[in-house]
């Protein structure tokens, strides 16, 4: 029987409807980086820092997350601190955004009305971690009632970017690790991997290197989750000083 991994790289490898050659340097770095790194468990919940989630190859926090399995979310709550994560990750390290998260939580206060029950100042306090706070706190309150409003039904992607405080890549967050819609996330770890690569020339904006992934994979929602949380992990390891670009072992594979 194919293994979950052998089907997961079998996609990858699928054709998209890409209208460039670049499919083969595509699937190769994917390949490459889920041989090295293995299934990532993106995104990380709370929930699961009780129940022992973790990933051993995070460079960073190491909590919550649950490689091989997407179910996830799998329930509203679920669904709405990934929200609440995506928008309170701007700006700062995940790690900062796990304390936020977890003060929400000891205030019993990580789910829609638990965050509208408190006062601006609590909430101020809760979030302080992430940064921004004040700016944070009045864009988590605005985001907490669209919510509410949503009633079950999936946001299309330009809804997202009409909402104050939500820009291209923290609506493509969410829609792929809240909402499961295929649609990739690019950050600026996978601006720095694909110029370095010469993918992408180094004025290329977020929908061209958007376009590079969605073009050339099939719109399969765990190969853009495992894509995008492999790209994270490798840049963490290759890209955080410019110095070390040069030794991303990723430059020998495309250049074969």
């Amino acid at each position: 029987m194919r293994s979950k991994t052998e089907n997961l790289k079998k996609n990858a490898q699928n054709p998209g409807s890409g209208k460039s050659d670049l499919r083969p340097a595509i699937r190769k770095i994917f390949n490459c980086l889920f041989d090295s790194y293995g299934p990532q468990g993106w995104w990380p919940l709370t929930e699961l820092h009780e129940d022992g989630g973790a990933n051993p190859t995070k460079t960073s926090s190491v909590q919550g997350y649950h490689p091989g399995d997407y179910t996830y979310p799998q329930t509203r709550d679920q669904q709405f601190e990934i929200i609440c994560g995506a928008l309170l990750t701007q700006n700062t390290s995940w790690i900062q955004v796990e304390k936020a998260l977890l003060n929400l939580k000891h205030l019993n206060a990580l789910y829609p009305e638990g965050i509208l029950s408190l006062s601006q100042d609590v909430l101020k306090e809760a979030i302080k971690p992430a940064g921004y706070y004040n700016q944070k706190t009045i864009r988590l309150k605005s985001l907490v009632l669209w919510f509410t409003e949503l009633e079950g039904n999936i946001p299309a992607r330009e809804e997202l970017l009409h909402l104050k405080g939500v820009g291209p890549e923290t609506a493509d967050s969410i829609l792929l690790y809240a909402f499961k819609q295929p649609s990739f996330v690019v950050d600026s770890y996978t601006r720095r991997i694909v110029t370095n690569l010469r993918l992408v020339d180094e004025r290329a904006d977020y929908s061209e290197i958007k376009a590079l992934f969605e073009e050339n994979l099939p719109k399969d929602l765990e190969v853009y989750q495992e894509y995008h949380a492999l790209l994270v992990e490798h840049a963490k390891r290759y890209y955080q000083k410019k110095s070390s670009y040069t030794k991303c072992p990723l430059l020998g594979l495309i250049q074969d």
